[in-house]
């Protein structure tokens, strides 16, 4: 390659991808959506309110270009649902602050690794100054591995964990 970051889409064909990539393909290539963002200030409501527009992805909080935190599916689960929160508080008493994120940069065997370790679905990108650029997502991941070697996925068996008492067929 000439060291550009292509842009994978369900269009692209996995013709010339190889688990080499895994250790040289950056995230950006990757990412699919941008990183839905608020200030650390917006109340809870209007965040949530976001977070549903988006899709339910996960929401970056960004003060002053920086970012100080991330709002999460999990954070809502388990901080705000059920517990009678005043949705006129500020998002920032609730998001996880100073989360782990990767470089842009970063390949895709460091974003597996970065997610498989800390139990991440989610991944803000930054740029070299510290910028948000993107967010990776689990499913971006998936839908690449799924893409890139589409033998090796339908050839698994439907779950892989069970093993059959006895042979089937004739």
């Amino acid at each position: 390659m000439d060291g550009t970051a292509q842009t994978k889409s369900i269009g692209r064909t996995s013709a010339g991808v190889s688990r080499v990539d895994l250790r040289n393909e950056k995230v950006r290539a990757v990412t699919q959506r941008e990183a839905i963002t608020v200030a650390p200030d917006v109340t809870l409501d209007q965040a949530l309110a976001k977070m549903r527009s988006g899709g339910g992805e996960a929401l970056l909080i960004v003060d002053q270009g920086g970012l100080v935190g991330i709002l999460t599916e999990r954070d809502v689960l388990n901080r705000i649902l059920g517990r009678g929160i005043d949705g006129s508080r500020p998002v920032r008493d609730f998001m996880s602050a100073e989360p782990r994120t990767l470089s842009a940069d970063a390949t895709l065997l460091e974003a597996m690794t970065a997610m498989e370790s800390g139990h991440y679905r989610n991944l803000p990108l930054l740029s070299e100054s510290g910028k948000v650029v993107g967010m990776l997502r689990q499913q971006d991941l998936l839908e690449y591995v799924a893409e890139a070697f589409p033998q090796e996925i339908l050839n698994l068996p439907p779950r892989p964990h069970q093993m059959m008492e006895a042979p089937e067929g004739a």
